[in-house]
């Protein structure tokens, strides 16, 4: 199957090809690492990337959260996904747990027992524009 492209409202090109759906093309992600901690916030401006936390100590059934300045939120019925790349210590759970114009919140819970989460959890996530009505 070909692939094509199309252009949208928001900038950014989405991709249609066999085996992919939708996504978007180079040059529209980008990637930050946060620093000092795994509460530390981070900005990073572009519609999809990934975030590297900190690999500061979570400990076992504990849970963190973190700001993510980003102005491509531009409204609050925006819908952000996250999801991790790969882990090695503990049980990370992550999810969004705010939107706001210009930022979004995740949430990052160790659901291990009894190990701490001490990576550096690689999270991925896509911005989609969205509405109400």
């Amino acid at each position: 199957m070909p692939v094509s492209t199309n252009s949208n409202a928001a900038g950014t090109t989405e991709n249609v090809s066999a085996g992919r759906a939708v996504g978007y093309t180079a040059g529209n992600g980008g990637a930050v690492t946060q620093l000092t901690s795994k509460a530390t916030g981070v900005t990073l401006n572009t519609i999809c990337g990934t975030i590297t936390t900190d690999d500061a100590s979570l400990a076992a059934a504990a849970e963190v959260t973190f700001t993510v300045t980003n102005s491509k939120v531009v409204a609050v019925t925006d819908v952000v996904n996250v999801s991790l790349q790969a882990t090695t210590t503990g049980t990370p759970l992550v999810w969004v747990s705010d939107v706001s114009v210009g930022s979004f919140d995740i949430t990052i819970a160790n659901l291990h027992a009894s190990t701490a989460d001490t990576s550096a959890d690689p999270i991925n996530f896509v911005i989609v524009p969205s509405v109400a009505a």
